[in-house]
């Protein structure tokens, strides 16, 4: 059986993502607020090797692929990736993600196209990867919003808040 931890190694070297990569905050923020048993993860964009997984709006399939937008499949994987990295963030926190209780609730902002309807196709990529990590505590409650831009014209950006079981 393996525990939560090997699971999320397995997800980040499938994603190509290095586990002691670092998750630095773009600004003026803290990336995990922790109030008691809730964690409050930041917006995590879908950074992988020091670039964006994915760039520029998500456009529908049935429309011409125009330069610089990207498919709904690259933004699935994005948000794979942002999901992967809040996970990260959880387990530095805690020093494992064995206390998760659940994650409760999850946004999925998709830069996108003014066309583009699959908003909730790409939020699927998160939401399964934090059950692939997690089982059933790591489906949520979930958002899925279109918007016209994101930081540094990512794609994808993911936030999630988490419950857990500590010592407070």
């Amino acid at each position: 059986m393996t525990t939560r931890d090997q699971r999320l190694a397995q997800a980040a070297q499938a994603l190509d993502c290095p586990m002691d990569v670092e998750i630095a905050p773009g600004g003026s923020y803290r990336p995990v607020v922790r109030d008691e048993r809730m964690l409050y993860v930041s917006g995590q964009l879908p950074r992988l090797n020091g670039a964006m997984a994915s760039l520029g709006p998500v456009a529908p399939a049935s429309a011409a692929p125009a330069p610089g937008t990207a498919t709904l499949e690259q933004a699935r994987r994005a948000a794979r990736v942002s999901a992967l990295r809040s996970l990260m963030l959880v387990q530095r926190t805690l020093g494992s993600l064995e206390p998760v209780q659940r994650i409760c609730r999850m946004t999925v902002y998709v830069h996108c196209t003014s066309d583009f309807t699959q908003h909730s196709e790409v939020a699927d990529g998160a939401s399964e990867l934090l059950v692939e990590v997690l089982g059933d505590i790591g489906l949520p409650a979930r958002s899925a919003i279109g918007v016209a831009q994101l930081p540094k014209n990512a794609s994808v950006e993911v936030e999630l808040t988490a419950s857990a079981h500590f010592a407070l």
